[in-house]
């Protein structure tokens, strides 16, 4: 039992150390390395862009844009930013955040969804959310008229 215990303890221990270097050491180096220094001939360097490109360490640091997100995930950010709207009443900051997915006409963007939600029966406070904005906009069409919020004044 001893012995298991003693190779247990000297087993963790040698895999901390080999992660920490890994990590710190090997892993630091291989997010730095470019085109330049893999063509350069060191092994050490083409196994870092390989696993840079494979791995895509090299662009960890979020620089990607909104544009290149599917429709799918499009729509998912549209409804954030719509729900944000919903919030705050600042157009310009949800005209301004819409305009990172870089359509052609953000308010016929947003049009656009709304209907398609209304049409596919999607989630009703999405829609709810979906069609004040797009009113907000100036883009209210009939088939959105029935989700429109109303503020009754009360006595």
């Amino acid at each position: 039992m001893m012995r298991f215990l003693g190779s247990l303890v000297l087993g963790t221990i040698v895999g901390a150390v080999f992660g920490l270097f890994v990590g710190w050491l090997m892993f630091s180096q291989i997010a730095n390395t470019s085109v330049e220094d893999a063509e350069s001939g060191s092994i050490r360097n083409q196994l870092a862009y390989f696993i840079t490109t494979v791995f895509a360490i090299a662009d960890s640091s979020g620089n990607v844009g909104l544009d290149t997100l599917t429709s799918r995930y499009k729509e998912e950010y549209l409804l954030m930013v719509a729900a944000g709207y919903w919030e705050d009443n600042d157009i310009q900051g949800a005209f301004d955040r819409l305009k990172l997915l870089n359509v052609e006409s953000v308010p016929q963007f947003v049009q656009d969804v709304a209907e398609r939600y209304i049409s596919n029966s999607r989630a009703i406070d999405d829609i709810y959310l979906l069609v004040t904005l797009s009113e907000s906009f100036g883009r209210l069409t009939p088939i959105m008229e029935p989700y429109r919020q109303v503020s009754i004044p009360q006595p």
